[in-house]
């Protein structure tokens, strides 16, 4: 087999070097049609049938893929995938309406209603909606720090539909989540309608990761009690997690035996069942449904062997059937739960756009971010009529949705109906599900979330700041608990942005030989200085923030600081004159006859005089300041090093995205204090946007004119080597005359 060489291909340009004026000259601008502002308005609230058609469809997608649904293709997979989520869903959702404090049921019905919602608002094609438990775990602190009988007249409220709970605990508590649900709804809608879904940059990977995995254990702390069966006070705010595992510890000689051994059974054979589903995925048609399968040999082993009554164990206990009349939320909660449900409804949108955005990458398609916060934002508002409590995405239903065929949310719809239909006809044969099993489910899947710690050695290698980022998400979420830990991960996330922008990567590019490329110097051994020449690039825009750090590292990488230069120059001349002045007082001169010094006294020998005039004396003494400054003009030389041998420095503006007034300002000082020592400032690869904004804030005037500017770097160091060339010609015509 004959191997074939690999060319490069080449190529040669040839065209003038361009300026700004001469590129603008050579270039002619489109003409934009300009409208008043009132056209505009006029224009943007104008309503046309395609217009309207297109925000319809925006605002509910369903409409736009649905008559187009491939049923023969599409509709079997979606059915699977549907079924088997419902069946993990059922599980799950009873789990976390514990988490959330509320009944059983509640967990059902957020597992139906927002669900149905979301299939008809939301854009992405195989996120699961429904109850979660970091959020469930953050609705149950603001459920348990709202419920003290001080804050409410709990005696005067009929809550008789609560029958094996504290009623009218329960029923507070049923009224703060769903009034949670409601204004977390609200805000996500609002900002869904404000275009606001930018704000999840601020909840970058590592800090989203670093956050979970402190809910998760949260919640794995929080399930010990129900796993252990034990009756410990539930806590809230800083510490809880601490102060949970702390009574759990102190109670753990009360467990009940029962409930540890059922619930060490449970986490076992769930462990080992979804190992299977893991390995063998490619090989089954869809996973195990191993939670349902649970819930049913618990609920059957629970009410054969009767063990709430004979052994003690706590039970879900009794789930109502059929739907319950929607209901407005309890307004008066609001200004109580308002912090709360920011940090409730940002929590969610991240974690559902994140899911979103993987499988829309994996399977080509695209999602609106601000379309996914109006989508939760309708559901959390509208489910929460029906007493839902707040829900966001699940990434293992999301997982198995995707993993069992579903194509689209007609998958999500079904699973809903699963649900539903337990509701309706099957609630009460799980009222016997031990709380164990619950507990055991929980815990069993946060195995994927709690594998999040092994981010911390890889972030270490990879990056400082995101380990730093990952470290403050997770022990400020676990310290402080779930909303005040997220804000202050968020704000740390805001400060290392600004420390980034702040602390940029500088360096002197230099020239790959016989081409047009410029790379750092300190990084290749090919690539070399341009002579005469200082190329300085900072990886950062020039704003307020930045200013001092850009003019320190310009001073540093090119080793030449005009101000010190400067003053350095007047010290040194100013020592020259004393020391002058000081030999004229005392009345010596040194005279420089050839190569020998010849004090006053000589002078009156070899003049044969017995006095030296006056004018003499001045002469030696003005001889001595230019003998002086000669020396002070060689220690200068010594002290800029390479100034003496640079005469043009340019600026690399390509990685820099906006100039503000303050930078500005101090550009200009740069080109004045340069040129103050004959140093050419020019400046290189400007942004149409950084030239728009040089304009608009009075850049360019008769000292820093336009033509400082120029298109490449490469068409900067052409035109200083022609300015070397032209002062070489100059100063040989100089010496030759």
């Amino acid at each position: 087999m004959d191997v074939v060489e690999m060319t490069h291909p080449s190529f040669i340009v040839n065209r003038p070097v361009f300026n700004q004026e001469s590129l603008e000259a050579y270039l002619h601008e489109k003409e934009k049609p300009k409208l008043r502002r009132s056209a505009k308005v006029l224009r943007y609230f104008r309503c046309t049938s395609k217009r309207a058609k297109s925000i319809l469809f925006r605002f509910v997608p369903i409409l736009e893929w649905l008559p187009q649904y491939p049923v023969k293709e599409y509709l079997f997979g979606d059915l699977i995938s549907g079924l088997s989520t419902g069946m993990m869903q059922l599980p799950q959702s009873l789990a976390y309406a514990l988490l959330a404090a509320v009944p059983p049921v509640f967990g059902l019905y957020s597992a139906v209603f927002p669900v149905l919602l979301y299939m008809v608002f939301g854009t992405s094609r195989h996120v699961s909606v429904g109850p979660f438990a970091v959020i469930s775990l953050m609705v149950g602190g603001v459920v348990i720090r709202l419920t003290p009988d001080q804050m409410f007249d709990v005696t005067s409220m009929n809550a008789t539909n609560y029958t094996g709970f504290h009623e009218t605990r329960a029923a507070v508590r049923v009224k703060i989540a769903a009034a949670t649900a409601f204004l977390s709804g609200i805000m996500q809608l609002c900002l869904g309608l404000i275009q606001f879904g930018f704000v999840v940059v601020y909840l970058a990977e590592p800090v989203v990761r670093g956050f979970t995995a402190a809910a998760a254990l949260h919640v794995f702390v929080s399930q010990l009690k129900y796993l252990l069966g034990i009756k410990t006070k539930r806590f809230g705010g800083p510490l809880s997690a601490i102060n949970t595992f702390i009574a759990v510890c102190t109670n753990i000689k009360g467990s009940n035996v029962t409930a540890v051994a059922v619930g060490a059974i449970c986490i076992v054979f769930l462990l080992v069942v979804k190992e299977i589903n893991l390995r063998y995925k490619d090989k089954l048609p869809v996973p195990i449904p191993v939670e349902l399968i649970m819930v049913i040999i618990g609920t059957g082993v629970s009410a054969g062997m009767n063990l709430h009554e004979n052994y003690d164990v706590n039970v879900v206990g009794r789930i109502p059937t059929g739907l319950r009349a929607p209901v407005l939320p309890d307004f008066n909660l609001l200004s109580e739960i308002f912090m709360d449900c920011i940090t409730i409804a940002v929590v969610g949108f991240s974690m559902t756009v994140s899911m979103a955005k993987i499988f829309a990458m994996k399977h080509g398609y695209s999602v609106n971010g601000n379309q996914e916060l109006i989508a939760l934002g309708i559901c959390n508002t509208f489910g929460s009529f029906f007493e839902t409590f707040p829900v966001t995405t699940s990434m293992s239903r999301s997982l198995v949705q995707e993993s069992t065929g579903g194509k689209t949310e007609i998958a999500g719809g079904i699973s809903a109906l699963v649900v539903l239909l337990i509701i309706v006809a099957f609630g009460y044969l799980f009222e016997t599900l031990p709380q164990t099993v619950l507990a055991a489910i929980v815990m069993v899947n946060l195995k994927g979330v709690l594998k999040q710690f092994r981010d911390i050695p890889s972030l270490w290698r990879i990056c400082k700041i995101e380990f730093a980022l990952w470290t403050v998400a997770f022990s400020s979420s676990f310290i402080l608990g779930l909303d005040f830990g997220l804000l202050v991960a968020m704000l740390f996330a805001i400060i290392t942005v600004v420390y980034r922008t702040q602390s940029p990567k500088s360096g002197i590019l230099g020239q790959i030989p016989n081409t047009d490329i410029y790379l750092d110097i300190e990084a290749y051994e090919e690539v070399q200085e341009v002579p005469g020449v200082k190329i300085f690039q900072s990886n950062a825009s020039l704003y307020f923030a930045n200013v001092d750090m850009y003019v320190n590292a310009l001073y540093k990488k090119t080793e030449i600081d005009p101000a010190a230069i400067l003053l350095a120059k007047k010290r040194l001349e100013a020592k020259a004159k004393k020391k002058a002045r000081l030999v004229e007082r005392k009345g010596r001169s040194i005279l420089k006859w050839g190569n020998r010094n010849i004090t006053t006294e000589d002078a009156k020998q070899e003049a044969g005089s017995e006095e030296v005039p006056n004018e003499a004396i001045q002469n030696g003494a003005s001889r001595v300041l230019n003998i002086m400054e000669s020396d002070a003009n060689d220690k200068l030389t010594a002290f800029i090093k390479s100034a003496a041998d640079t005469h043009n420095l340019i600026l690399d503006f390509s990685p820099v995205n906006f100039v503000d007034s303050v930078g500005t300002k101090v550009l200009k000082i740069i080109i004045k204090e340069y040129d103050s020592i004959g140093i050419n400032v020019f400046i290189a690869g400007c942004r149409d946007s950084v030239v728009e904004n040089l304009t608009r804030l009075n850049f360019f005037d008769k000292s820093t004119p336009r033509s400082l500017l120029f298109h490449s770097v490469h068409d900067a160091v052409l035109h200083c080597q022609e300015l070397a060339s032209l002062r070489g010609g100059s100063s040989t015509e100089m010496s030759s005359s």
